[in-house]
């Protein structure tokens, strides 16, 4: 599934949450803006966020039910003998701090073979601070606009 693909079937999804905003009647207007927006199973301001985030490595898996995606290994081409393979996972329908986990995989060119390296703490602490400052700027988004 592309990113394109999920894209437009997130938007499709939080579409008809639009529509009855717009509805006249009794019952309170749906927040799109609220911290829990789980039309996709997770919170859909996490779930965009993790997959612009992760956009620059080819994606394995993307389950918006279950909240994990999978890249497949990403090589800079500016450093071609070290690849990098990404995992998320949305583990709440709220937007908190600690509903995304990120688990990278490092490995570098050896003899002609790829051998696993540690990743640094710091870069999956990086990834997540980014998925969360998105999710956040999109949350904002949708209450202005």
């Amino acid at each position: 599934m592309t990113f394109r693909s999920i894209r437009t079937i997130a938007a499709a999804a939080l579409l008809p949450l639009a529509l009855a905003a717009c509805a006249k009647n009794d019952r309170p207007r749906a927040d799109l803006a609220a911290s829990q927006v789980t039309t996709i199973g997770v919170n859909s301001y996490l779930w965009r966020a993790a997959l612009e985030t992760v956009s620059f490595a080819p994606l394995l898996q993307a389950d918006s039910n279950g909240g994990v995606i999978v890249t497949d290994w990403y090589a800079n081409p500016r450093n071609p003998g070290e690849r990098v393979k990404v995992t998320v996972s949305i583990l709440d329908q709220d937007l908190r701090a600690d509903a995304v986990r990120v688990a990278a995989s490092r490995q570098v060119a050896q003899g002609g073979s790829w051998v696993d390296a540690p990743v640094q703490a710091a870069t999956v602490q990086r990834l997540e601070d980014i998925i969360l400052t998105k999710a956040r700027a999109l949350r904002r988004e949708a209450s202005t606009g």
